[in-house]
């Protein structure tokens, strides 16, 4: 029977600080690169440079154990924010790595959440943010999350995968009812499904990109400021925050999360016109 977790990210790496993850870590930023790949492929995007001194975290940490990762972000014409990202210690129990995108306000497509992790076992949160509120839309709810409940079913299902459970309520009220938040302990046959709902995952919205409805142009600027709100507060609640403060100090720990949601940002936004 599967565990039920609601011990918090920093707890989970403190209570096994020194295990070797480097070969996990390695598996699933490969998972991140395929598809930041299909991503590129897809949108035309421009590199902000706001992320530029994020480019190599190893010559901003604090920590003894010499933190690393990255941090690249994006827009475009139909791209309000692109994050592909990972921060962490590999050697030593924790990673986190991130694919976000929001999309221009032109479509109401839900953006794209994804992460994946170590702390020390296998960590996974997936989501598809609306862009509307759910209890009052049925037909955005039928639209775009029906054909993905019995994917939420089927992981619920599967007893190798824990059910993460946040502490923070605004992260539980971010999440969709059939978002994915799991622990696991990672072996070839688990990665192999990881990676296949990923790619489900991405290939599904892709495929909601390519034949979406533009949005009326008098609603566009209520749908950018609606996701920037979201975004910034998504970012700025994340539980896990005390991790950066720990590895690379409060000040550029919190300069990292403007870079993440976009606070940042020195290339405009898509206005959709």
């Amino acid at each position: 029977m599967s565990e039920r977790i609601l011990t918090p990210i920093i707890d989970l790496v403190e209570q096994s600080p020194d295990v070797d993850n480097r070969e996990n870590f390695n598996q699933l930023w490969a998972i991140l690169a395929e598809m930041n790949d299909k991503i590129q492929a897809r949108f035309e995007l421009k590199l902000d440079p706001c992320s530029d001194r994020f480019k190599d975290y190893k010559s901003i940490s604090v920590a003894a154990d010499g933190a690393e990762g990255s941090l690249h972000t994006y827009t475009g014409p139909e791209v309000d924010w692109y994050v592909h990202s990972y921060i962490g210690s590999p050697e030593s129990t924790f990673t986190n790595m991130h694919i976000t995108l929001s999309l221009g306000p032109q479509y109401l497509v839900p953006n794209f959440g994804f992460a994946l992790g170590t702390v020390p076992d296998l960590f996974m949160y997936m989501d598809y943010i609306p862009r509307v509120d759910l209890v009052s839309n049925i037909e955005y709810v039928d639209k775009y999350y029906s054909e993905v409940n019995e994917e939420f079913l089927d992981l619920q299902s599967d007893e190798r995968f824990n059910p993460f459970i946040s502490r923070d309520l605004y992260t539980r009220v971010a999440m969709t009812p059939t978002a994915v938040g799991y622990t696991a302990t990672a072996d070839d046959d688990l990665l192999a499904k990881v990676r296949g709902v990923a790619m489900s995952r991405l290939d599904r919205w892709l495929g909601w990109v390519d034949n979406a409805e533009l949005t009326p142009v008098e609603d566009r600027a209520a749908i950018a400021v609606r996701d920037e709100t979201i975004r910034r507060n998504i970012c700025v609640r994340d539980p896990a925050n005390n991790l950066g403060d720990k590895l690379f100090g409060k000040e550029t720990a919190e300069a990292m999360v403007a870079t993440l949601w976009g606070g940042a940002r020195t290339l405009p936004r898509p206005t959709g016109s």
